[in-house]
């Protein structure tokens, strides 16, 4: 009998959230900054939590970067986080390799670029020539399939799928989509915008925005896709992470 060669399933990963803004853990609603929940001061002991749970990465994001404040107590919290030993990806704030290299020097697995990325495109290239495409990832928040940057704040005339394409074309291999119509407020991943975008550049596309329960996880590693970002449901009880990668396994 000739043995058949089954090319392995791609890998499907489950990344906790942690949103720090001056060094507490919160959550904002269609990442409107003046819409926040804060879920305590202590990263550290949600990050033991997520990890008691199961989760091997983090996704962690600089929103004090992302809106201009002073970034100090979230680095400090990010230092202390990496202490656990979990793989993180951070972003937020990400203007240029020099900042790009402090956080990866700190131990960072990966970091996202958005608004620079999009900005000033040249970055990408220049970023994965000196530290490798598996520890960059393109960072897409998109309104009614256009894209946002600034926090989400500032509208551009860019399409999800022309930035994906240039984003793949300069080298990247990963990339995380937000719809942030749906972040913050748990009424269900968009997984048909994530999947296009998938396809259509053919970058690894993590999906985030809306994750609401455990049949979310489970529809987008049915896509394919390269996995989700949940935050608010796991803060407010919603979902169970360790339900997550045993119903998602």
């Amino acid at each position: 009998m000739t043995p058949t060669h089954l090319t392995p399933a791609p890998s499907f990963t489950i990344f906790p959230a942690i949103d720090l803004r001056d060094g507490k853990v919160v959550r904002l609603a269609q990442g409107d900054p003046n819409r926040q929940t804060t879920y305590g001061d202590d990263p550290h002991a949600w990050a033991e939590r997520w990890q008691q749970e199961g989760a091997a990465w983090l996704h962690i994001i600089n929103l004090s970067g992302a809106f201009n404040e002073n970034s100090v107590a979230n680095l400090k919290a990010l230092e202390k986080i990496l202490e656990t030993g979990l793989k993180v990806e951070f972003g937020g704030g990400l203007r240029d390799e020099a900042g790009i290299r402090a956080v990866l020097g700190m131990g960072v697995e990966r970091v996202f670029l958005g608004t620079a990325a999009i900005r000033n495109p040249g970055l990408i290239g220049k970023a994965v020539e000196e530290f490798g495409a598996a520890r960059i990832a393109g960072d897409i928040g998109a309104r009614g399939g256009r894209v946002s940057i600034q926090g989400w704040q500032e509208p551009t005339i860019y399409s999800v799928q022309e930035i994906g394409r240039r984003f793949r074309d300069h080298g990247l291999k990963w990339c995380v989509l937000t719809d942030v119509a749906r972040d913050g407020i748990s009424n269900g991943v968009n997984i048909s915008s994530a999947l296009e975008l998938q396809n259509d550049s053919e970058l690894r596309v993590v999906a985030s925005g809306g994750v609401a329960s455990l049949a979310d996880v489970q529809a987008a590693r049915a896509a394919g896709l390269a996995g989700v970002i949940i935050g608010r449901a796991l803060y407010e009880g919603k979902i169970s992470l360790k339900e997550c990668f045993t119903g998602a396994a």
